[in-house]
């Protein structure tokens, strides 16, 4: 459905995106995970045909489609969806002016522009509140209605950059369900964020970028079996740890004091059924398994939010 090769960027010095192949399956969700600055925006507007690639080549849709290729041909362009990071809505509209304004730049007119106006106000929940203007909404109905507004012309392909920024719990949760109930309608979805348990929630695979560099991209169980190590667990004894009672390569932790240990362990639910044999006594236990933000730390030496 996407296929985008070798795609590169430059703003003067800067590099934003370097070198970047992208394959996107029909009906994938592919999220694109980095801190702010790794060039997933800039992606996002490349694929969308809002910004030229200096370098690469992108193809939208399938090959032997007539409205397949260049994202900058409006026929193409008119498959895509895209809800931006920064907000896309008019503040003195209301909701459902909003949505009829934008669907009418896709060429929707009459029933049909009424009635794809519904379907997106009670997607994005916004019913009761569809006379209001925007400028009255909370930060996290803003997002609801920008997504929905991305959705007004169907398309196949839809990109959320950054869609949960700013917003409230609930209005969270709202915008995860609606995700997840678009991918289970066959939607073909690109899903920027700097949250790791965003990307574990609701993406297919995930690249992760840094610095415009695509440094690995997988299924998450795989990014983490490959790059995320053991599982760290913290107990902290009823006494003094003895380290002879267990051959397993522990490690106390220096912040703490000698009733408390560390160790990492791929098997760490074996290692710890290997400690209570020796009637070590615990107070507390923790056990941390690794997730995207191992793996990120792993492939780039700094924190996902650094």
């Amino acid at each position: 459905m996407i296929k985008a090769q070798r795609l590169g960027k430059d703003y003067g010095k800067i590099t934003a995106v370097s070198d970047l192949t992208l394959n996107i399956a029909k009906g994938e969700t592919m999220g694109l995970l980095g801190p702010n600055g790794a060039g997933k925006s800039t992606t996002i507007n490349m694929l969308v045909g809002l910004i030229k690639p200096d370098r690469g080549e992108i193809h939208i849709g399938e090959e032997d489609s007539e409205r397949a290729g260049d994202p900058t041909i409006a026929a193409v362009r008119r498959r895509i969806g895209i809800a931006p990071q920064t907000l896309s809505l008019y503040e003195e509209l209301t909701a459902r002016e909003n949505l009829v304004f934008f669907g009418g730049i896709y060429g929707l007119s009459g029933s049909r522009l009424k009635e794809r106006a519904r379907w997106c106000l009670d997607f994005a929940g916004l019913n009761e509140r569809s006379g209001d203007r925007v400028q009255t909404f909370s930060g996290g109905m803003k997002r609801r209605l920008n997504i929905a507004a991305a959705l007004m012309h169907e398309p196949e392909i839809l990109m959320l950059d950054e869609p949960t920024v700013g917003v409230d719990p609930q209005s969270r949760n709202h915008i995860f369900d609606s995700i997840e109930s678009l991918q289970s309608a066959g939607l073909t979805l690109i899903y920027t964020t700097h949250y790791m348990e965003e990307a574990q929630r609701l993406c297919d695979r995930v690249a992760i970028v840094d610095h415009g560099k695509l440094l690995a991209l997988d299924t998450v169980d795989n990014l983490i079996n490959k790059h995320g190590g053991d599982s760290v667990v913290t107990a902290e004894l009823l006494d003094e740890f003895k380290p002879e009672a267990f051959a397993h390569d522990l490690i106390v932790d220096p912040q703490q004091n000698e009733s408390t240990i560390r160790f990492a362990s791929e098997r760490p639910f074996d290692a710890l059924a290997h400690l209570a044999k020796t009637n070590i006594q615990f107070s507390s236990l923790k056990m941390a398994r690794p997730d995207l933000e191992s793996v990120f730390l792993a492939l780039t030496g700094r924190s996902l939010r650094d």
